[in-house]
């Protein structure tokens, strides 16, 4: 396992149980008392944990993993959306991203499949995102017209949020949608982590015509803080093939496409 990946399932285990202990570290990943302690240092320095005698208590607000740890988990299903759903996207539409991995890996493919095809061209296609990472790697390229939303920078996942972040979305229409979620409920519909993202999502929602869940299987049937929307809003659902079987035939009947990628 790369440092990467522990500290990955690291900072997870620290959001599932509230504390650790250099032992629990230790025995589980199979490392020293010294790695343990330096990963656990690493993650004190970047706030998200707080470092107690012998161990380690996630940090206050800490309620979700940042992105710079959850970008290396489920990655090669991550990378098989992303190539499909950058494959829907036609000429001269708007095409909306929130913040997210997936949707990272998303608006990463979508700006090399824009490049290759107009490498000529300019602004042949307009984006408009809350997610500062994505904006920063998407306006090097002459072919996307890039719209940043305002509002407060969240550091755990790079999203604007906030009154300036909503006030532009009834101004504007998106065409098609790609929507990272942290959870998808049959029965409730979609849910992240933060209150504040999950309104500024929610307002993208509204300002789209059509709303594509871009979620690795393991989002199917998880938990999370606070409603983004329902199934009702969502036109359709983008998988990998570890998806259960079950849990797809169910937001089918619910009214959404699921295509697995």
């Amino acid at each position: 396992m790369t440092r990467a990946n522990r500290l990955s399932d690291l900072a997870t285990w620290i959001v599932r149980e509230g504390s650790i202990e250099i032992e629990d570290v230790t025995e589980r990943f199979g490392v020293s008392a010294s790695t343990a302690r330096r990963d656990l240092d690493a993650l004190a320095d970047q706030q998200f944990v707080q470092r107690t005698r012998g161990g380690a208590q996630i940090a206050s607000g800490s309620g979700d993993l940042p992105l710079r740890y959850t970008v290396v988990r489920h990655e090669a299903q991550k990378q098989v959306i992303a190539s499909a759903a950058a494959a829907l996207v036609q000429q001269g539409t708007v095409v909306g991203f929130n913040g997210g991995t997936t949707t990272t890996a998303v608006a990463h493919q979508l700006g090399i499949r824009m490049a290759a095809e107009h490498p000529e061209r300019s602004e042949v296609l307009t984006v408009v995102t809350n997610a500062v990472n994505i904006a920063a790697e998407l306006v090097v390229r002459p072919q996307l017209r890039v719209v940043v939303t305002g509002g407060v920078a969240r550091p755990w996942s790079y999203e604007l949020v906030g009154p300036l972040a909503d006030a532009i979305f009834p101004q504007i229409d998106i065409t098609t949608l790609f929507l990272g979620v942290n959870a998808l409920d049959v029965e409730r519909g979609v849910f992240t982590q933060h209150d504040g993202e999950a309104a500024t999502n929610a307002a993208l929602v509204r300002a789209a015509r059509r709303v594509v869940v871009v979620a690795d299987s393991s989002k199917l049937g998880a938990r999370a803080f606070v409603r983004i929307c329902g199934l009702k809003d969502v036109d359709e659902l983008l998988t990998d093939s570890g998806a259960d079987a079950s849990m797809c035939a169910s937001v089918t009947a619910a009214g959404v496409q699921v295509t697995i990628a």
